[in-house]
């Protein structure tokens, strides 16, 4: 969203796809295994990469593991004036409104080191009477893995609706507020 003429690839594209169609390099140059590697994100305009991990020391640490071995392995395929390199700058937080207000989560990212976003979920208390301005300004809670388990599919279908324009989910009640709405 924040750079909508770039070609941007998300996982499940491999790195098969993003070098010949981001048209980066040599294909043939990859390895057959190598060629099956799933970047999380990859721009091919930019030329960065980044792996989306949970945020904690240990997904930091296989986030960076992941994203050495991907820029490894693509910058052996792609033409020297086209290396990619990890991401930086990658931040920010948007919000979902469940059940016409029983329920506000945020979800919030930051990418701490090149190539390597953390997410956080977390949620505010329910205050029916609160406006949406207060419930925001509320103190943040870990999301419990409960009320993940039972509505993080329905929250991942809404915000690629939301981002993608496409039709809500069926069973959501409620709203997505993006980057741009949370101003």
């Amino acid at each position: 969203m924040q750079h909508p003429s770039n070609r941007v690839f998300l996982d499940p594209a491999d790195l098969y796809t993003i070098v010949e169609e981001g048209e980066l390099g040599n294909t043939e140059l990859l390895p057959e295994l190598v060629r099956r590697l799933r970047p999380d994100i990859t721009d091919t305009r930019l030329l960065v990469l980044f792996e989306v991990k949970p945020d904690n020391e240990e997904s930091r640490e296989e986030g960076r593991q992941q994203a050495g071995r991907y820029l490894a392995a693509i910058n052996k395929a792609v033409d020297p004036d086209k290396k990619l390199v990890g991401g930086t700058g990658f931040e920010g937080s948007l919000f979902l409104e469940f059940e016409n207000g029983g329920s506000l989560w945020q979800l919030s990212w930051r990418t701490p080191e090149p190539g390597v976003t953390l997410y956080r979920w977390s949620y505010r208390r329910k205050n029916p009477k609160a406006s949406w301005n207060e419930r925001a300004a509320q103190k943040a809670e870990a999301l419990p893995r409960e009320e993940i388990e039972q509505h993080g599919e329905l929250a991942e279908q809404a915000i690629r609706a939301a981002y993608e324009g496409g039709e809500r989910p069926k069973g959501f009640q409620g709203q997505v507020y993006l980057p741009g709405d949370c101003r």
